[in-house]
């Protein structure tokens, strides 16, 4: 029997910049989703967040204000996970993005879900295998690495770890479909495809900046001009969170064992330092709220 999506209930754990974006699709294509924090400040802040973004799509004239009453209507949220995943289809797990922190989630997913439910985590590095192994049914675990913004960008990166079935890869591509993403199926490496190729990258920058080969607006501006990326690597760096950045490298420098994938030490001073880009107000570039002025911190001025 296939089931609609409103009998579909979907469970997402963090209710962070990818917890609540993940919580926002879903509800928006018709699915009952649960969104679960420890913290119900974060919680309040992950709705607002959805509230704010669904508004906008109002004044787009994406959507009616009836449509966003009836999308935040789907939006139930909780602060204790136990309870609240028992029927969950699909559970989707957006913490941060701390190996030991997954581990002990999917340790209590596993007893606490249904053993048909299908465990996925949005993590952008650390290895399903790895995770699927502390689970009772890790042929029930994937990964569902969402791209940031959620609602904004269209890639779902599906990775199956060593053990995961058909059945949920497949139920998972479905899934993926029924939100218009697009899906990509890919296996389990560390960095799987996307943070392979662009966190290196992002360190390569960050190392042209640190041997002097150009400035911050420079080498933004050489890649978004001249490879037409909308945003420049160092950019793109405080957006995703320098301390994000440096810990996919730490995995991929674990992973493979290789000396390219040593993060500069130029990125490892500013994560001390706590400048980590746009949620701490400095990175490469200082960000003030309620400006969209994009300047050079002043450490970087040429």
């Amino acid at each position: 029997m296939t089931l609609s999506n409103a009998e579909y209930p979907v469970a997402v754990i963090g209710a962070g910049t990818m917890g609540n974006g993940i919580a926002h699709v879903f509800a928006q294509y018709g699915y009952q989703v649960t969104m679960i924090d420890v913290s119900e400040e974060t919680i309040n802040r992950g709705l607002a967040t959805i509230t704010k973004n669904l508004e906008r799509m109002v004044v787009r004239e994406k959507i009616t204000t009836q449509d966003q009453a009836a999308i935040l209507s789907r939006i139930t949220t909780s602060t204790s996970i136990e309870s609240s995943v028992s029927n969950a289809k699909l559970v989707i797990e957006a913490a941060t993005e701390k190996a030991e922190l997954k581990l002990k989630i999917f340790e209590g997913l596993s007893l606490w879900c249904k053993p048909d439910a299908i465990l996925a985590t949005n993590t952008s590095s650390i290895s399903i295998t790895r995770i699927a192994a502390v689970t009772q049914h890790p042929e029930q675990v994937i990964g569902m690495h969402f791209m940031n913004p959620v609602p904004v960008m269209k890639l779902v990166e599906v990775i199956r770890g060593y053990s995961t079935s058909d059945h949920v890869a497949n139920e998972i591509v479905t899934l993926s479909k029924s939100l218009e993403k697009i899906p990509v199926v890919v296996n389990d490496y560390p960095g799987f495809v996307a943070n392979r190729v662009l966190i290196p990258m992002i360190n390569e920058a960050i190392i042209a900046l640190w041997e002097g080969v150009a400035g911050v607006e420079e080498i933004d501006a050489v890649m978004k001009l001249g490879m037409a990326h909308p945003m420049g690597p160092l950019q793109l760096a405080d957006f995703i969170g320098l301390d994000v950045v440096l810990a996919i490298l730490r995995v991929l420098q674990d992973g493979f064992g290789e000396a390219k994938y040593a993060p500069c030490p130029l990125l490892v001073n500013m994560v001390q330092a706590g400048k980590l880009g746009s949620k701490s107000g400095e990175g490469f570039y200082l960000y003030t709220p309620g400006s969209k002025d994009l300047l050079v911190s002043p450490g970087f001025k040429r």
